[in-house]
């Protein structure tokens, strides 16, 4: 079973999306996801390709034996409703509100993970990837289950594609990246194995984006060697520029430290929708959260009840024992 300590950030009818760098580290991604639904009680579903299903399903054997884990050939199931170059739409409900119903026939919540989106993407046809994750957001509104959608991290790194990234990051209530941020608690709460370093609240200025900055300096440089405190800058900088330009609002910086990693993760109030397509969720090269994927060893935007976090971390091989 997954780490117990670990969670993915999604809850319930929750909708999220993870960049993942390979394979191991997506069946590890997809088997804590599954495996916190299993240990609260529920039931999970994995629709992946053989590899993947394969992979998930070794980490899971005891859910397996107990009939609480369904596991459905993506390209099968893909193509029971895809009918030449579009979808029906009624049949992927018959067989989406089927696959829910089965793993549910006890009342038990539901996880799900599939990757028939990234098929279609991986096939060129992006527009339908895009068509099926609406989908699914629209079969969230009647339905209770939670999901979770893998891609290749490779996306965020091909610019021709940006656009498309965007709007399907936008389709998803949270946006995991490739690395130790499968691994982070959900709300951007410190992790196992963390300490909080510091936390400060800014108001809804512009010179709260330079505050924050040395605020995240200067709670590291005692301790730190200068490139992290210069990536750690970077980072602070453009989640903190997020939070007042994109969300305009105040916002809280938490710096957390372990003795192989630093977070950075910054709270504000604005709300974020599965379809919002807010800012946040655009990953270009040049700015923003391209920036940040560049340096990162892994980031997420999450949804709250009461706004968003969108937290990175660091490689902190660079930092005293004495910080962790």
């Amino acid at each position: 079973m997954p780490d117990p300590g670990s969670q993915l950030a999604v809850g319930h009818d929750g909708h999220a999306v993870h960049f993942y760098g390979d394979d191991q580290e997506l069946a590890v991604s997809a088997a804590q996801f599954l495996g916190d639904g299993l240990a609260a009680g529920g039931s999970a579903v994995v629709v992946a390709t053989a590899a993947h299903r394969l992979a998930v399903q070794a980490r899971l054997r005891s859910a397996i034996g107990a009939g609480r884990l369904l596991a459905v050939d993506a390209g099968e199931m893909l193509h029971g409703f895809l009918d030449g170059g579009r979808l029906d739409g009624l049949r992927f409900r018959q067989a989406a509100e089927g696959l829910i119903g089965r793993a549910a026939r006890t009342g038990q919540p539901v996880r799900i993970y599939a990757e028939m989106v990234a098929l279609l993407w991986d096939a060129g046809q992006v527009a339908l990837a895009l068509e099926l994750e609406g989908l699914w957001n629209d079969l969230a509104a009647r339905l209770p289950f939670s999901l979770l959608c893998g891609y290749p991290a490779g996306l965020l790194a091909d610019a021709d594609q940006a656009d498309a990234v965007r709007r399907m990051s936008g389709l998803h209530s949270s946006v995991i990246a490739a690395g130790p941020a499968a691994r982070g608690a959900r709300g951007g709460a410190v992790p196992d194995g963390q300490a909080t370093a510091g936390k400060r609240s800014f108001p809804f200025e512009l010179d709260s984006i330079q505050a924050a900055r040395h605020f995240v300096t200067g709670t590291l440089a005692p301790t730190a060697d200068d490139a992290l405190v210069d990536d750690a800058a970077i980072v602070a900088t453009e989640l903190a520029a997020n939070a007042v330009l994109h969300a305009g609002s105040a916002f809280t910086v938490t710096v957390s430290a372990s003795a192989a990693l630093v977070r950075i993760a910054v709270r504000d109030e604005g709300l974020l929708t599965p379809t919002s397509g807010d800012d946040p969720f655009e990953v270009r090269q040049d700015h923003g959260l391209g920036v940040v994927s560049r340096i990162a060893s892994g980031w997420a935007v999450e949804r709250l009840p009461d706004g968003k976090v969108v937290w990175a971390e660091l490689d902190a091989s660079g930092l005293n024992a004495s910080a962790a």
